[in-house]
């Protein structure tokens, strides 16, 4: 893959053979976000886990202290009263069946995470085919299944972020954006870290977490330090 001479620029800031601190990591990370927008930070960790096996799966959400920067457009599958409930949260659209054509046939994707209460998930699970590859089906582990649906709209709206093994066994998850003051970062960093450190399947045997990377949306990655996690 080719690179402008942005990208060729920042990448010299960068010693490909040093994994850094995460103090280190946010400033160099802060200073190679050259791009017109407000980039992106995101994490991706790669781990010694084997997706393949049921229990060494991971998934799970955590709550940024400092939010991740993007307004977050949240549909509540719910019905009567807690889809009353849902709307006096603030969700951005709640509905039933009539949603399942618009976004089966329509194509409708105008939001960013789906919660459902566990009444509705048989209305839920027949969009399996469209949600499941674009990561937005419902899951009780993160808290997106739930009768609470007031408290996982406060949350996803506040920051919460969802964490989850890919089939390449790599977790990727943004904590903010470039324009966020340095500290801002490193608390949604260890909050994230926390959260994925506790996450440890008890049956996986040796290296969990073999390397983190913080990078921008258009920058070259920076390797942070993994020995406190190991």
């Amino acid at each position: 893959m080719k690179h402008g001479k942005t990208y060729r620029e920042s990448a010299k800031l960068i010693d490909r053979t040093k994994q850094y601190d995460p103090e280190e990591a946010v400033k160099l990370v802060k200073e190679t976000a050259k791009a017109k927008f407000d980039e992106t930070v995101t994490v991706d960790i790669r781990t010694g886990c084997d997706g393949r096996h049921a229990e060494q799966q991971i998934r799970g959400a955590v709550v940024l202290p400092h939010g991740t920067g993007k307004t977050v457009r949240v549909l509540v599958f719910a019905k009567d009263a807690k889809a009353e409930e849902a709307k006096a949260a603030g969700a951005d659209f709640v509905g039933g069946d009539e949603l399942i054509p618009k976004i089966q046939n329509e194509g409708w994707f105008d939001f960013d995470v789906v919660v459902a209460t566990p009444d509705m998930m048989g209305v839920v699970g027949r969009l399996g085919r469209v949600l499941g590859p674009k990561g937005l089906m419902p899951n009780p582990k993160a808290g997106t299944v739930t009768m609470d649906v007031t408290k996982a709209i406060n949350d996803i709206k506040a920051g919460k972020v969802e964490y989850r093994l890919d089939k390449a066994n790599i977790i990727h998850v943004p904590i903010g954006k470039a324009s966020f003051d340095d500290s801002a970062l490193l608390e949604n960093y260890d909050a994230l870290m926390s959260a994925i450190t506790k996450a440890r399947p008890s049956s996986l045997k040796g290296t969990y977490l073999k390397s983190i990377a913080l990078s921008s949306t258009m920058g070259p990655g920076v390797k942070v330090n993994v020995a406190k996690y190991v």
